[in-house]
């Protein structure tokens, strides 16, 4: 991001952050204040304002594309690699060796391909092209990609033909993407097909296992994908809401955290605090 300088009038401020908005689907409270030289509070205000005229949706630490947008695959791979790859390695400490995955579409499963150790034996199953390029003569992994029309917002094949070709298949592991996540609602995702496809490939697998960024956390996307129940883990990051996360694991979802000192890792029956 450009340095905006110190002195700008509410009304340019909020349409350069409504621009980087467009530009990379979410912003940083703490980034945006450091580009504009004022403090959080008048960034938070900024996006509440904004927020109050649709031009965004708040989330924990910054703000969204207000529902049902979404930024192309292309510009995602960009945002935020460094949290995205911590996310990755550890998705892949929980992937089975010799077992069959589903890679569904999005930059923090892209992230999770790239993580994946040299002679890793896997059969790898994707509708993603980036993520077929990243796995396309690995040693060990069995490639199976899934065609059709590729949806330009989403990276990936989710038409007809895709989902005739996922219902021949029944994975070990899905691993899919989602835009955000409510204790309500479960996890979602912007577009209505891209939702229905992933519904089947969850419905297609043993078990289902998202990668969430933080700013996904507490926002509520359209269209439903998968409730907050078993047979589903999540891996979260380190600065995850901590009471969020107990309420989370309270409704049988086995919760992992990338980057904490000790182990986070607990279930349902288990007695003691998530730390």
């Amino acid at each position: 991001m450009n340095d905006f300088g110190m002195d700008h009038f509410v009304g340019e401020r909020q349409a350069r952050i409504l621009e980087e908005l467009r530009a990379k689907g979410r912003v940083a409270a703490q980034d945006l204040a450091l580009a504009f030289g004022v403090s959080e509070d008048t960034v938070r205000r900024d996006l509440r304002e904004m927020a109050g005229r649709g031009e965004c949706e708040r989330v924990y630490g910054g703000a969204l594309l207000p529902g049902g947008q979404t930024v192309p695959l292309r510009a995602r791979i960009f945002e935020q690699p460094d949290r995205k790859e911590a996310l990755g390695l550890k998705v892949v400490e929980l992937v089975e060796e010799g077992s069959v995955v589903f890679f569904d579409a999005g930059s923090t499963n892209l992230a999770v391909a790239r993580s994946l150790p040299e002679n890793f034996r896997l059969t790898a199953v994707t509708n993603t092209p980036a993520i077929a390029a990243e796995l396309s003569g690995r040693s060990g992994i069995e490639l199976i990609v899934i065609g059709g029309r590729v949806e330009p917002s989403v990276g990936a094949a989710i038409d007809l033909t895709a989902i005739r070709q996922l219902e021949t298949i029944h994975p070990d592991l899905c691993i899919f993407g989602a835009c955000g996540l409510t204790l309500e609602d479960g996890l979602a995702a912007d577009v209505f097909e891209d939702a229905a496809f992933k519904r089947l490939a969850c419905a297609a697998s043993r078990s289902s296992l998202a990668a969430v960024t933080s700013d996904k956390l507490g926002h509520r996307a359209a269209f439903h994908v998968h409730g907050l129940q078993a047979p589903l883990s999540l891996v979260l990051e380190a600065d995850a809401d901590e009471a969020l996360v107990e309420k989370i694991v309270l409704q049988g979802v086995e919760a992992h955290r990338c980057g904490a000192s000790a182990s986070t890792n607990k279930k349902v029956h288990q007695e003691e605090a998530f730390s």
